[in-house]
């Protein structure tokens, strides 16, 4: 080997051991970076016509597995979602509050309980009846407030989707350019550590945003695919378009999120035809969505099938009793009828008319069964109005019932005959809602009794949408109902039944009258909802959705409350009840009369039908609904653990194959000293052979 081959290897050398030791200084200064990877430079031995002629230094190369690195990106999906899931589910538990707590649902109904039991003592006084009416006004007041509480926090979740959305798109243009960064870099041959590890700081935000597939590109870039199969990057730069980013209000339904092409400097163009519409997406994004479209209005439509079951249990008693002294008039809630209406009733009620002191005026008995199958409302009210001979008299309008006494000084009174009356399982008096104690301005509060051959009174331009969403939000079909097909409810039915919905279940109407949705085996636990509806049933105001029983929703929570003048006067509470056996001038009511709050208590403690949420007393159903929030809340706490530290672990093996060891760079400088010492020696040697030839010419 010459002199100058020693001469330059030594230098290639040097150049290698000053390549090494600028790396490990790199490395040693980012010991505390996150998402830094170590860089080892890359040597080769130099051969030059076959012979070895020194090293030949290559760019840093970055230390990385992308196998590990996926498998972050994928756990970080699942903790995205399951912190958001935490977080949201224990604020929806707080608002329950604790377990046995005073300002608790299931205490307000124990409540409720106990001031009917305090109503039967024989001390019973106006003070328990205040009592009572405040309890149920307390209750329903609560459910009202919980209700809202959901509405709001569904608007934050909402306002989260939007502020996702954006921070989703700061990532993919980021990472868009990076992408580029990476190409060319690689394509001139120069490291490309330093954006290769920014990109993966991006990526990973990305994928804790919303599950991702990552996959690498032979020029360096990589593509990315959400969950759900629609591409997030490519060659192109795309962007997620949502009009309503960050509004923060509840809604009945929300558009999806459309992917778009974007131009560089990330205005979004021409949409990709690609979507994401469900929780299916993953990450934060999905959690949000799943608590936005599943998870809170499922709770929301519990909570209205709660009420519905107490406003129905309580108003059965109220209105099988009265008032002393009863009333001069009654009027009605709205139901839906007109006078040409099937009247639809069964067994006997009797319709009397007291005065002040409680003796009977006047007094019909009328037999439904009697009138005959083809009966009209109209042909009830002749009946009524025939049988007391002018000193009360019932009308319908708008399709609320009234019931008027002849002179002021008088008062009505309607009590269930034997048989009793019934329609959809509903006396006469709380079919037509003539005594409640608990209303809701629109609500008819009673399943309507209609079947497949009554008239749907919908008119023309009219129309309710239905939709109809999986177990992750995800929006299987919708339908616009518009009752084109034909006059009555079972065309409604047929034309539900001819629908895109019914590829995923079946509609039917049960013998209370109501539409029955029952979901095909393989989509359980999809939710159908109604957020738009301009029906009105011949012009009453009642709508589609109220007739229905569809959704909890409308059942009228959010306008609920104990009725005005029986909230100002505690002595319009219904507990007497009539003596329906009192002859003309005889006492029929009595200022003493409680019959009607044993009646609460026992009603109290009976089952109820809540209609498609199934058949149980309300304490259970309350018990049901409060501790099945609860237990999701836990599971979402032990979620979140889990996914906490599988992501750990996964960031852990990650960071121990490609992160900074200060002992191992150390080690490492020791040996590039060595080598560098080593290699100046080599060259302090030649030197000297050199000038020792030289000093031999001269």
């Amino acid at each position: 080997m010459s002199l100058s081959e020693i001469l330059g290897s030594a230098v290639s050398g040097l150049s290698a051991s000053q390549a090494g030791i600028r790396s490990v200084s790199n490395n040693i200064a980012n010991v505390g970076t996150p998402g830094y990877a170590r860089e080892r430079v890359s040597l080769a031995t130099g051969v030059t016509q076959g012979r070895i002629a020194g090293v030949v230094v290559g760019e840093p190369t970055r230390i990385a597995d992308r196998f590990l690195e996926e498998t972050v990106y994928l756990r970080s999906g699942d903790m995205g979602r399951a912190d958001v899931t935490a977080n949201y589910m224990e604020r929806l538990q707080a608002f329950l509050g604790a377990p046995g707590a005073e300002s608790g649902v299931p205490a307000r109904l124990d409540a409720i309980n106990a001031a009917a039991i305090a109503l039967t003592s024989a001390q019973s006084s106006p003070q328990n009846a205040a009592g009572f009416i405040g309890e149920v006004q307390e209750a329903i007041g609560a459910l009202r407030q919980l209700d809202d509480d959901v509405q709001v926090l569904r608007g934050d979740v909402e306002s989260e989707v939007g502020y996702s959305v954006e921070s989703i798109n700061v990532l993919l243009e980021r990472i868009h350019g990076l992408n580029a960064t990476v190409a060319q870099l690689k394509g001139l041959g120069r490291s490309t550590g330093g954006a290769e590890d920014q990109r993966m700081t991006a990526i990973q935000e990305l994928s804790g945003m919303m599950k991702i597939a990552v996959r690498q590109q032979p020029d360096g870039r990589v593509n990315i695919d959400a969950a759900n199969g629609a591409v997030l990057l490519d060659g192109k730069l795309r962007q997620l378009s949502y009009p309503i980013a960050g509004d923060g209000v509840a809604q009945p339904t929300y558009p999806v999120i459309a992917i778009r092409f974007a131009n560089e400097a990330g205005v979004p163009t021409t949409a990709t035809g690609e979507k994401i519409d469900s929780s299916a997406v993953g990450g934060k994004l999905g959690g949000l969505l799943d608590l936005r479209d599943r998870a809170l209005p499922e709770f929301s439509d519990q909570l209205g099938s709660l009420f519905g079951g107490l406003a129905e249990t309580l108003n059965a008693v109220a209105n099988a009793g009265t008032a002393f002294p009863p009333p001069s008039r009654l009027d009605g809630r709205p139901t839906g009828l007109i006078g040409g209406d099937r009247l639809g009733f069964a067994g006997q009620a009797t319709f009397a008319v007291t005065d002040r002191s409680g003796t009977l005026v006047a007094r019909t008995t009328v037999n439904f069964d009697a009138l005959g199958p083809l009966a009209t409302i109209d042909d009830g009210i002749a009946a009524i109005n025939a049988g007391l001979g002018g000193a009360a008299t019932a009308s319908l309008q708008d399709g609320r019932l009234s019931f008027v006494a002849a002179t002021s000084s008088n008062g009505v009174v309607v009590a269930q005959g034997d048989p009793p009356s019934a329609r959809a399982g509903n006396g006469f008096a709380h079919y037509f809602g003539l005594n409640d104690i608990v209303r809701s301005e629109g609500a008819p509060l009673v399943p309507p009794g209609f079947v497949a051959s009554d008239a749907h009174g919908f008119g023309a331009g009219e129309s309710a949408q239905l939709v109809l969403r999986d177990a992750t939000g995800r929006t299987l079909g919708q339908t616009t109902m518009t009752g084109d097909l034909g006059p009555t409810f079972g065309d409604l039915v047929s034309e539900l039944n001819q629908s895109p919905l019914a590829a995923f279940g079946n509609f039917t109407m049960d013998d209370r009258g109501r539409v029955r949705f029952d979901p095909t085996p393989g989509n359980s636990g999809a939710l159908l909802s109604i957020p738009s509806d301009s029906t009105s049933r011949y012009g009453t105001g009642v709508s589609f959705s109220a007739l229905a029983g569809l959704t909890g929703s409308a059942t009228g929570l959010g306008e609920a409350g104990v009725r005005s003048d029986v909230l100002a006067d505690p002595g319009r509470l219904p507990l007497g009840r009539l003596r329906t056996d009192a002859a003309i001038g005889e006492p029929a009511l009595g200022s003493g009369d409680n019959r009607g709050a044993g009646a609460f208590v026992e009603a109290l403690e009976r089952s109820v039908d809540f209609g498609k949420a199934g058949v149980a007393s309300l304490d259970r159903f309350a018990g049901l609904l409060m501790g099945r929030t609860g237990t999701q809340a836990a599971q979402a706490r032990d979620m979140l653990a889990d996914a906490a530290a599988r992501r750990d672990d996964a960031v852990n093996r990650r960071d121990s194959f490609s992160g900074v060891n200060l002992d191992e760079e150390l080690s490492q400088m020791v040996v590039l000293q060595n080598s560098y010492a080593a290699a100046a020696r080599v060259m302090t040697t030649a030197t000297k052979m050199y000038d020792t030839l030289l000093d031999m010419v001269r």
